[in-house]
C-alpha cells in the first residue's frame, strides 16, 4: 500500500549555490484512491510530519492530497460524515488540489521564487518532484525554504570576500539588502509552520475527546428521541419503559451519564476555542497601529502556542514555567511586533534548554524559565525572561543582536530573531533590550518600554516582514 524513502534533515545536507531538488529528502508514501478516508488519518497520525500522501489509482500517479487540505475539509462541518467512510476519490474529485510539480533538476532557488509566487491559499501546499523515470516524492514546502535559506548563507558569504574590493563593495551590499529581505520573509513562513504544526498538537488532544464522545452523545439522543416518539403515541409510562428495556436503552444510566458526556464535550470545546483565540491575539492582525494593550495577555498567549515545546522529551525533562506578574496598566505599543519579541527570546530559552549534549543541564534536577513584570517609578515597564541554562559565552554575548550572526548549526537559524527583537524594542517603541548571563547558572534577557510612546505610529518598513524565529542559542 505505502513506500517511503528514508527522511534526513536538511540541515545535515551539503548544498551548493546551484543545487537542486534532486538532493533534498522527500516522501513516497502512496495510498490507492479506493482506500476510505479513515486510512488517511491513519496515515497522518503515523507520521506526524508527513506533508501530504501520493493517490494512485491502479499504482499509477492520479495526485495528491496535503496534510492541510485534508484535516481542514474533515474539521468543517459534516466533512467526516461525508468523507471518513468513503472512498478517497470522493474526497479528491470534491477538493480537486492544485499540486505544483517540478522536475528534480529544478534548481533549489528557482522552485523556491515559484513556490513563493502562488496564493496566500496555496503557498503552504507541499510540493511533488518528479525524475526522468516518473516516480513522485512529495517535498515538505518549509524544507524547501530551510534549503533556501542555506544557499542564502553561502551567498552572503560569498558576497563578504567580494566586499574587498571597493567597487564592486556598492553592488554586494545591495545584494545583501536583497537577501536580507528573502531571509526575513523565509524566516517568517518557517516560523509559521511551526506555529501551526503548534497549534495542531494542541488542538488535537481536545479535538479527539471531542470526537470519541460524539457516538455516545448521537446515540443517547437517538434513544431519547424514541421514547419521546412513544409519549407522542399515548402509550402509559410502564409500556414506554417496557419498549425502551426491550430496545436496550437504560434510561437511568442515560440520565445520568449524559449530562456529565456533553459537560466534558464543553471543556474540550473550550479548550479549542482558547487556543485559536490566542493565536488570533498573537497575530494582532487588527491592530497595526500603537494600542493601548495588556502585555499579560500577550505574554500568555504566546506561552499558548509554545505550550508543546515546554513539555517532557526523551532527551529533555519538562520546561517549568515561573510567572512572576505586576499590576500593569495598559501599555502603548505595537502588540503583534511585541508579541514577537516574546516569541523570539522564550523561543531562545527552550532552545536554551533542549541542548541534549550539554553536561551542565544533565546535571539540572529541573530545567526553568521564570517570567516576571514590573512597573517602575518613571512609568517603564520591565519584562525579564530568565533561564538556568548553561549561560551564554561573554564573547557571544557581545555579537547577541548583531544580523546575521547566530551560533546555531546552518539551516537552523539566520541570526535574524534577537536583531529584529532589538529593532522592534529599541527603535519602534523608544525602549532597551538587554541580556544578562551567567555561564553555567543561566541566561536573562531583560525588556523595558515606557507605558505611554512617543514614537510614530508607522511601523518602518523593514519590520513589516519580520521574522518570528530565533537567532541564537542563549
Amino acid at each position: 500500500m505505502l513506500a517511503m524513502h528514508s527522511i534526513q534533515n536538511v540541515d545535515q545536507l551539503n548544498l551548493k549555490l546551484e543545487s537542486t531538488l534532486q538532493e533534498l529528502p522527500v516522501w513516497t508514501i502512496q495510498l490507492e484512491i479506493d482506500y476510505p478516508g479513515n486510512d488517511l488519518t491513519r496515515l497522518f497520525e503515523e507520521e506526524p510530519l508527513l506533508p501530504g500522501i501520493i493517490l494512485t489509482k491502479d499504482k499509477k500517479y492520479l495526485g495528491v492530497i496535503s496534510r492541510r487540505l485534508f484535516f481542514e475539509q474533515m474539521s468543517r462541518p459534516y466533512g467526516l460524515g461525508l468523507f471518513a467512510g468513503r472512498p478517497i476519490e470522493y474526497l479528491y474529485n470534491f477538493l480537486q488540489p492544485n499540486i505544483l510539480v517540478f522536475p528534480e533538476d529544478t534548481l533549489i532557488v528557482e522552485a523556491t521564487q515559484i513556490a513563493l509566487g502562488r496564493s496566500h491559499k496555496q503557498v503552504y501546499e507541499t510540493i511533488v518532484i518528479t525524475d526522468q523515470s516518473y516516480q513522485y516524492g512529495l517535498l515538505d514546502f518549509h524544507q524547501l525554504l530551510l534549503a533556501n535559506s542555506q544557499i542564502h548563507v553561502l551567498t552572503l558569504n560569498r558576497l563578504q570576500k567580494e566586499k574587498e574590493k571597493a567597487r564592486a563593495a556598492r553592488a554586494d551590499f545591495r545584494d545583501l539588502q536583497d537577501n536580507y529581505s528573502r531571509l526575513l520573509q523565509n524566516d517568517k513562513m518557517i516560523a509559521l509552520g511551526q506555529l501551526v504544526a503548534g497549534i495542531a498538537h494542541e488542538i488535537n488532544n481536545p479535538m479527539n475527546f471531542i470526537y470519541g464522545n460524539l457516538n455516545y452523545a448521537i446515540e443517547y439522543v437517538q434513544d431519547i428521541l424514541f421514547m419521546i416518539e412513544c409519549y407522542q403515541q399515548e402509550k402509559p409510562y410502564s409500556d414506554v419503559l417496557f419498549e425502551a428495556k426491550e430496545k436496550g436503552i437504560e434510561i437511568e444510566f442515560i440520565m445520568e451519564d449524559l449530562p456529565k458526556l456533553l459537560s466534558s464535550m464543553k471543556v474540550g470545546a473550550t479548550r479549542v476555542n482558547e487556543i485559536v483565540l490566542s493565536l488570533r491575539n498573537f497575530s494582532r492582525l487588527d491592530q497595526a497601529k500603537i494600542k493601548a494593550v495588556d502585555i499579560h495577555e500577550g505574554i500568555e498567549n504566546t506561552l499558548i502556542i509554545l505550550k508543546h515545546n515546554l513539555k517532557a522529551k526523551p532527551d529533555r525533562l519538562e520546561i517549568e514555567l515561573i510567572k512572576e506578574y505586576d499590576n500593569l496598566p495598559l501599555i502603548d505599543c505595537y502588540a503583534g511586533q511585541l508579541n514577537q519579541v516574546f516569541m523570539n527570546i522564550i523561543a531562545n530559552a527552550i532552545d536554551a534548554l533542549s541542548e541534549s549534549n550539554n553536561l551542565i543541564l544533565k546535571t539540572r534536577k529541573k530545567l526553568q524559565i521564570r517570567i516576571r513584570t514590573e512597573l517602575t517609578n518613571d512609568n517603564y515597564v520591565i519584562i525579564r525572561i530568565a533561564d538556568n541554562g548553561s549561560g551564554i559565552p561573554e564573547e557571544v554575548q557581545k555579537r547577541l543582536f548583531d544580523p546575521f550572526f547566530t551560533t546555531k548549526a546552518v539551516g537552523k537559524g539566520t541570526g535574524l530573531g534577537l536583531s529584529i527583537s532589538y529593532q522592534i524594542v529599541v527603535e519602534q517603541h523608544g525602549g532597551e533590550l538587554h541580556c544578562i548571563s551567567t555561564p553555567e547558572e543561566g541566561s536573562e534577557f531583560i525588556i523595558k518600554i515606557p507605558v505611554v510612546s512617543n514614537h510614530s505610529e508607522e511601523i518602518p518598513q523593514n519590520l513589516k516582514v519580520s521574522s518570528l524565529t530565533n537567532s541564537v542559542t542563549s
